[in-house]
């Protein structure tokens, strides 16, 4: 069995090229240059080199406000088109804002002052031309859901206002302080598939939360969950209110056909109104900042979360409008601007003026993209639009029925359960279609933090699937070719006789390195399985490609000599095949190589299989152990 029947030769096969040791490097520039690609993998401070001081002044003013970077070549024909979509949506973000402020069971005027500084200040430092800032229903729900229990909106609303403020300058800090620590990356850990999940449970319960409005409901569960939504609905049928249902649903159709009743006779029902909203642009509101236990914590944990699912959203809406028109947004300083919008200091008043709000929602960044925005220009005609409408129009909005509201809400929340995107999961990758279902079901049948949870939860688990069970391929020969690839894949390659080919996909990490050395010994036990099966050749070497292996650690290391041992004791020679840098500087500097021996390390899969099939056809038996072993068999 292995290479028992063979003799090896003296001399080793020479190859015209050998893999390269690395030169040793100082650890400082390795720690150096691991930390840049860490925090400035698109090396921000390259366009500063060799510039004098006035020019590097210039280019930081243009990189924390990127309006000084396209302002100078604004045009006329831009204006118009972003005067536009400005008033557009203005249009939608007037009854969103004051729709999403009931939502989060803040004061209606909110909302709209959510839609007027966050705007300018996002122009001005924001990298999205498309992005339509505003508050969204998600950040809403969660803010109505972590404050509310801890504090009871109806009962004591002028803390739950205050908590709410606190929570947004946290959200605000944080935010900005991931983008100046350059700590972006941490959003990526929310999965595409995890943020359509929970997106569309959010949207489900905003919906479910709607019926209060359009049944005309005095009281309800504050409960977010599926079950207590219905049982509460069904308990009061007694108290359903035609009048609020008909115009609910009356006004929700016209929403979703887009088409306007105008012949419609209108007439009058007993519902419930806005009622006055306060003329006049937001007051400072640092001194509503409660910093105090027992509410600081809770204020702390709503702001971070908020926070995160927001920047999420708002930089996921971002970076699909850049895909459209072929430019790119920076993920650090959309984080900076969607903290500053937050949290805006005016100097001048010594005073932090709060603002509810959050990053842009996708359906009024869509209407701003489909109306034909060119620039962020768009959302300073927004807060203008909103602004004159603070000043003189708020008046008309004292009569609106809060069904309508709940109509708005629920007609925005049905183009946040994007069914396609989950359809398109399920044909594509079947597990991530499993993560998005986990997150929605969490939302709905469980409350918003236990499906924000279960989503971080399932990404993080999928991570770590990803890095403690790599991927390991037989690789196969395809005809006619120096070309080694995976035989599941490539159905016409051949394996080699008396080779056994395995290719690693991933780093070798000490998550990673016991499940390895396992799969590996289980690949030799099949193969010589199969061997036995089919009469072959016996097996006598294994091939391992590290071209996929970036990296290892020390348990990566250990797990290699232990491999090494295991082929030692089988009688089978172990060969390595493609490693890259990082791997040999660490092998050579544990002596691995020395145990090796670098004549078995080569540069590609085909000069490995080369100097085997040599061996293999060069050797001679060991007549001592072929009588050996014939004398075992009788």
């Amino acid at each position: 069995m292995g290479s028992a029947d063979y003799v090896y030769p003296a001399t080793n096969v020479e190859c015209s090229h050998r893999v390269a040791i690395p030169p040793p490097q100082p650890f400082v520039k390795s720690l150096k240059y691991n930390l840049k690609e860490t925090f400035f993998p698109d090396d921000p401070l390259r366009q500063f080199k060799n510039q004098p001081t006035s020019r590097r002044f210039v280019l930081g003013l243009k990189y924390f406000f990127p309006i000084f970077d396209w302002a100078p070549s604004y045009t006329f024909d831009f204006l118009k088109s972003d005067f536009i979509a400005g008033i557009t949506i203005a249009s939608l973000a007037i009854p969103q804002g004051i729709s999403y402020a009931k939502l989060a069971n803040l004061p209606p005027i909110l909302g709209l002052y959510s839609s007027f500084i966050p705007p300018l200040v996002y122009a001005m430092m924001g990298s999205s031309r498309d992005l339509a800032v505003g508050t969204v229903a998600v950040a809403s729900l969660l803010t109505a859901s972590m404050l509310g229990n801890e504090v009871n909106a109806n009962e004591n609303p002028k803390l739950y206002l205050h908590l709410a403020f606190t929570a947004t300058f946290f959200a605000g800090a944080f935010q900005a302080s991931l983008g100046l620590l350059r700590l972006g990356f941490i959003v990526d850990f929310l999965s595409h598939a995890t943020i359509i999940g929970f997106m569309a449970g959010a949207a489900t319960v905003v919906i479910l939360q709607q019926l209060k409005g359009i049944l005309g409901l005095e009281h309800f569960t504050h409960s977010t969950d599926l079950v207590s939504v219905m049982r509460s609905v069904f308990s009061q049928t007694h108290q359903w209110r035609w009048e609020s249902a008909a115009l609910g649903f009356s006004f929700l159709f016209f929403l979703l056909v887009t088409r306007y009743f105008s012949k419609r006779k209108p007439k009058f029902f007993l519902v419930q109104v806005i009622g006055y909203l306060k003329k006049g642009l937001n007051p400072p509101s640092f001194e509503d900042l409660v910093l105090v236990s027992p509410y600081l914590s809770t204020a702390i944990k709503t702001g971070i979360i908020t926070g995160v699912i927001a920047l999420a959203e708002g930089i996921a809406v971002g970076r699909s409008f850049a895909m459209f028109k072929n430019y790119h947004i920076d993920g650090n300083k959309e984080m900076i601007a969607f903290g500053t919008m937050n949290i805006f200091q005016v100097r001048k008043l010594r005073v932090l003026v709060i603002q509810w709000k959050f990053p842009g929602p996708f359906s009024r960044s869509a209407v701003n993209f489909n109306a034909g925005c060119k620039t962020a220009v768009s959302n300073i005609v927004m807060a203008l639009a909103v602004m004159v409408t603070l000043l003189f129009l708020t008046p008309l909005f004292h009569y609106t029925p809060l069904v309508v509201l709940s109509s708005i809400i629920i007609g925005a929340m049905l183009g946040l359960i994007d069914y396609e995107a989950a359809i398109h999961l399920w044909t594509v990758d079947k597990f991530d279609f499993i993560v998005c279902m986990s997150a929605y079901a969490g939302v709905v049948f469980g409350s918003v933090e236990i499906g924000l949870v279960v989503a971080v939860a399932i990404s993080l688990l999928r991570v770590l699937l990803f890095v403690a069970r790599p991927k390991t391929f037989i690789l196969g020969n395809i005809p006619d070719t120096m070309i080694y690839r995976n035989v599941e894949q490539y159905t016409n390659s051949n394996t080699v006789p008396g080779v056994l080919i395995l290719e690693i996909d991933a780093p070798i990490y000490f998550a990673n390195a016991s499940y390895l050395r396992e799969r590996i010994a289980r690949w030799v036990d099949e193969e010589e399985d199969r061997l036995k099966t089919s009469g072959e050749t016996s097996l006598q070497y294994v091939i391992l490609d590290m071209g996929a292996v970036g990296n290892i650690d020390t348990s990566g290391i250990s797990m290699l000599e232990e491999v090494k041992k295991v082929m030692d004791r089988r009688e089978l020679k172990l060969v390595l095949a493609n490693p890259g840098a990082e791997v040999m500087k660490k092998l050579n500097k544990s002596k691995l190589i020395d145990k090796i021996g670098l004549e078995w390390i080569y540069l590609t899969v085909g000069e490995a299989v080369g100097a085997c099939n040599f061996l293999l056809h060069t050797c001679k038996p060991d007549p001592l152990k072929e009588e050996s072993e014939a004398h075992n068999k009788v």
